[in-house]
């Protein structure tokens, strides 16, 4: 089987990748990184299971939140000496919901005119809102809560938005962030979805009131398992103005 190649050119790749179901990624992507001369990961050893299922023995390169002014450094130096780069998360679009833009900017500031190509595919919260149902011609993305300090004033403003809201939360706070969209959002008569482990061999879509959904997600412990999307409806004034 003949592989279609890219020719690089001095540029830095977004490269989005699979979120579970590694056969999720575009053809152009892989042209991609087969053509880069480093890839730049999140967790390297994530990004390896990808590479080695598609034959990618390019070098890689770790980047990820706490990487130090002089990786960054390091990676401008590598563009400035030509090189072709491909940016990885472990899973989905970089650059939402984690460092990619900051990257992004660093390298802009050091090659103003240095070319950032996006390479699109996967990304949970757009999965997500594309089976739920809801408006999406206007939405608030609001990626995962503050565990802590902020994270009371994160629902409150949930429950002052109409429009559909998308957000993120891990297993270990999925049922305590259900009970603070029902306590501290008040948005108990809105319609949610909860989607987990998406497009992985358990995923799971949960649709009704929290009530519901919380109850639904009690009954069984292996349904915490995984990592989920929170999708909630609009609300009445949102629900109103579509209508007109």
């Amino acid at each position: 089987m003949k592989h279609y190649q890219l020719r690089l050119c001095n540029m830095l790749y977004i490269v989005a990748t699979p979120i579970g179901n590694l056969e999720d990624i575009s053809i152009r992507a892989i042209s991609v990184l087969r053509s880069a001369d480093f890839i730049l990961a999140e967790d390297t050893r994530v990004t390896r299971i990808l590479l080695d299922k598609y034959n990618i023995k390019i070098p890689v390169i770790s980047y990820h939140q706490h990487s130090q002014l002089q990786k960054i450094e390091q990676i401008i130096g590598l563009l400035k000496e030509g090189k072709n780069l491909a940016l990885v998360s472990d899973a989905g679009t970089p650059g939402i919901n984690d460092p990619g833009n900051y990257l992004v900017t660093k390298a802009l500031e050091a090659i103003p005119d240095l070319k950032i190509v996006p390479i699109p595919g996967p990304n949970a919260a757009i999965a997500a809102l594309s089976v739920s149902g809801f408006p999406t011609d206007k939405f608030m993305y609001l990626g995962f809560p503050p565990h802590k300090k902020g994270r009371q004033t994160f629902f409150k403003k949930i429950g002052e938005i109409d429009e559909t809201i998308v957000f993120y939360e891990s297993k270990h706070r999925i049922l305590k962030a259900l009970g603070e969209l029902k306590e501290i959002a008040q948005i108990g008569e809105r319609q949610i979805v909860v989607a987990r482990e998406l497009t992985k061999q358990f995923e799971t879509i949960y649709r009704g009131n929290i009530d519901e959904i919380m109850l639904k997600l009690s009954k069984n412990k292996n349904d915490l398992l995984g990592e989920f999307v929170v999708v909630v409806g609009p609300g009445e004034k949102d629900k109103n103005n579509e209508e007109e």
